[in-house]
């Protein structure tokens, strides 16, 4: 007999089974990245297919089945109309989810992650900043133990006033020293918003406005996701700067 659980949790992604079915990807406070079946929601009379659109956040009843769970039931926890509000919240939710659906793994809770995801959800829904993605990028990557090195060269360990950080290597994950140079230049502003919101002051660099320098963290912080991932992000366009 399959198992009955709840569960609250984010909907990631959804894809097509069948006539009337379709797959949920979610990630679970409690069971981490769950995929199930929700049946007939592609019916035009389904009580709960709308409740389990991409970006929602859902109270789920499930059964536990040996490859795909079963939605029996799902209610909202909030509703999804802010994020569909704008095409630019929706992309920038639709971003978020994107990368968690790329580090979150099957089968394993990971609450600090579901609360990271319904945070930055909200954050968007109420007043999203221009560096609202790119700092959940680099909070996503410090959570997993890849803060970035910023006060010293990641090659050679010179650190102080007298040492000028110059670049960025993604591949060894922090800033580089002009002699030691490798990887995508970085400004001395780009080190100290990563600094804010890796430091504890989230709210200074989310109230700067959009400019060359936000758009150079954005792109540093998607270049690190992705190279993490091992896979190139679907929403990387927002955030790139041509030239950098």
């Amino acid at each position: 007999m399959s198992e009955l659980y709840r569960d609250v949790g984010v909907v990631l992604r959804t894809y097509k089974l069948r006539e009337a079915d379709r797959i949920v990807v979610l990630h679970t406070e409690a069971n981490g990245k769950v995929r199930a079946v929700a049946k007939g929601v592609r019916k035009t009379k389904s009580k709960f297919g709308a409740r389990l659109e991409p970006m929602s956040h859902v109270r789920v009843l499930l059964y536990r089945g040996r490859e795909l769970d079963i939605v029996s039931q799902a209610e909202s926890v909030e509703p999804l109309t802010p994020m569909l509000s704008s095409l630019d919240r929706a992309t920038l939710g639709m971003a978020a989810v994107e990368a968690v659906d790329q580090l979150s793994i099957e089968g394993e809770p990971d609450p600090r992650l579901y609360k990271m995801l319904v945070g930055v959800l909200r954050s968007i829904a109420e007043q999203p900043s221009a560096l609202t993605i790119p700092a959940f990028y680099w909070k996503l990557l410090a959570a997993a133990g890849l803060s970035p090195v910023l006060d010293a060269c990641v090659h050679c360990g010179e650190s102080g006033t007298e040492v000028s950080l110059v670049a960025f290597d993604t591949n060894e994950g922090g800033t580089v020293c002009r002699a030691c140079r490798s990887g995508v230049g970085i400004s001395q502003g780009a080190i100290t918003v990563m600094e804010e919101i890796l430091g504890g002051r989230l709210r200074e660099a989310l109230s700067r406005e959009e400019s060359p320098l936000t758009h150079e963290v954005a792109a540093l912080a998607t270049r690190s996701l992705e190279h993490h991932v091992e896979r190139r992000l679907r929403a990387v366009a927002m955030f790139e700067v041509h030239g950098t």
